[in-house]
């Protein structure tokens, strides 16, 4: 009776951390589409609106899932709470902090990163092109995400099936 319960749960534990990977693989697309979306936001906001930068933060990211919202709002709350630090060190910060909490890679942080180094060091029109670069190169990360959603999400689903199957079979 032990041994079958045992069984059970591994094959639980396996097939729940495969459908576990397969929804991270999910969840990456939609966060980037986000973050594009928040990034068109700030931009207009930065642009149009002649708002300052914490503001313009903290209303981009605003409407968004909790993952990419904390990061405009962590980033908006350094800018005002740090009061000697740069925008770059604050955003900087920002992703460091919230970076955990969300299903993006490093392609997608390294854009994040550069686009820190930028904002609010200069005029609006080239504030307005570093985040137009950033939305470009998040495009061609979301194309990528969403290449690998389709390739991988059913395999890992498989995957943790059968890979659980496979430790419980050598058990017996």
């Amino acid at each position: 009776m032990l041994n079958v319960l045992g069984a059970v749960l591994i094959l639980f534990a396996s097939t729940m951390f495969g459908f576990r990977q397969s929804l991270q693989l999910s969840r990456r697309p939609k966060q980037i589409r986000e973050l594009i979306q928040a990034l068109q936001r700030l931009e207009t906001e930065i642009v149009y609106g002649f708002t300052p930068l914490s503001d313009a933060l903290q209303s981009a990211g605003r409407p968004f899932s909790p993952a990419i919202a904390a990061l405009f709002q962590e980033a908006a709350g350094r800018l005002e709470s740090d009061q000697g630090r740069t925008a770059e060190e604050c955003w900087a910060r920002a992703v460091e902090t919230v970076w955990a909490d969300t299903s993006m890679k490093t392609g997608e942080r390294e854009v994040l990163e550069r686009l820190g180094c930028s904002l609010g060091i200069s005029d609006r029109d080239d504030q307005q092109k570093h985040i137009r670069l950033a939305v470009t190169h998040l495009q061609a990360e979301e194309q990528k995400a969403s290449t690998a959603q389709q390739k991988y999400a059913g395999m890992w689903k498989s995957l943790g099936l059968l890979a659980g199957a496979l430790i419980v079979i050598i058990m017996v």
